[in-house]
């Protein structure tokens, strides 16, 4: 690729790369708007970096960059999920009461999930919902291990003793009623 433009060494990279990167993107994304977003925000990049900086290695560069850019968008997406899909996972064979039950526990769960510091939250769906070990929480959100272990820990205290509080008020004010 020996052109003196880099308007024309970009487009003529784009059409080389943006087919495959399309397609590893839309592997790890499993969402093509998405993957094609990647790929954008890849060959952006590429516009910004000085051309010597990446010839020789350019395609490993924009694989890397692409992954990178990937990957850093599913644990952004990671971190804001909520709970709501885990309401769909009620057992089929449960009854409809029970099913009423465990979706609303899962709601209650969310609620008070909600009122907890920022960082704990982030502990909790990263491990929960993510699957993350404490030492993968920890190097995607600066903490140490140790702090992750701490977070995680507070976070089901406190969930734990909001939902045994929140339990017993309407139990507390159904033996009222009944005076």
């Amino acid at each position: 690729m020996a052109h003196d433009n880099k308007a024309e060494w970009i487009a003529e990279v784009l059409a080389h790369y943006e087919a495959s990167l399309l397609r590893f993107a839309t592997k790890l994304l499993r969402d093509a708007d998405r993957a094609r977003d990647t790929v954008q925000e890849t060959f952006l990049q590429l516009c910004e970096q000085d051309r010597a900086t990446v010839e020789g290695h350019l395609a490993a560069w924009l694989f890397r960059v692409c992954r990178n850019r990937a990957l850093d968008l599913r644990r952004k997406e990671t971190r804001m999920e909520t709970f709501e899909h885990d309401t769909d996972a009620v057992d089929p064979k449960a009854g409809p009461s029970e099913q009423v039950a465990f979706r609303e526990d899962a709601g209650n769960i969310r609620k008070v999930l909600e009122t907890l510091p920022e960082a704990q939250q982030e502990a909790v769906y990263l491990r929960f919902q993510g699957g993350l070990s404490y030492k993968e929480i920890a190097e995607v959100t600066g903490h140490s291990v140790t702090n992750v272990g701490f977070l995680l820990h507070a976070a089901v205290k406190s969930i734990r003793a909001q939902l045994v509080t929140d339990n017993a008020a309407p139990a507390a004010r159904t033996a009222e009623g009944s005076r």
